[in-house]
């Protein structure tokens, strides 16, 4: 059974913002301290996009097919998961934490997981698949305890 020790760093995140929140006392009672916060403003791809997707001839007379435009609105919500793999690998390097829990949406952590340094990854204690980004900070105290003790 994985432990949430003192000092855990535990990032809670989705693909648009993130929560940094330190463990400040033992697995028993987590009492949860924020630390930080990261954002992001990812409008709607509608919004992103420069224009309409082009066409190209297709077989017959007169026939054209539209083309896939790219996702500007996907695409920044895998940076986002990137640049926080990033920022966790200059923190783990650092020695800014020696155990850290990831909860964040399976979308994303599926993209965190190919993205993550071994160093980053030799400090985490478990992560987990859902998305407690609205949530208060003592119901993902609640949370993460419970998913602990679960595995």
């Amino acid at each position: 059974m994985a432990k949430l020790k003192k000092n855990t760093l535990v990032v809670v995140m989705d693909s648009e913002k993130a929560l940094f929140l330190r463990n400040l006392t033992d697995h028993q009672n987590p009492n949860f301290e924020v630390k930080d916060q990261e954002g992001q403003n990812n409008p709607s791809d509608i919004d992103q996009s420069a224009n309409r997707p082009g066409r190209m001839p297709d077989t017959g007379v007169g026939h054209r097919s539209a083309m896939d435009d790219t996702d500007w609105h996907e695409l920044a919500k895998d940076r986002f998961a990137k640049d926080l793999s990033d920022l966790l690998y200059k923190e783990a390097h650092a020695g800014d934490f020696e155990h850290l829990v990831i909860a964040a949406s399976p979308q994303v952590l599926g993209v965190l997981r190919d993205e993550m340094h071994k160093e980053v990854l030799s400090k985490l204690v478990m992560d987990i698949p859902k998305t407690l980004t609205n949530h208060p900070v003592d119901e993902i105290e609640t949370i993460i305890k419970a998913e602990l003790d679960a595995a």
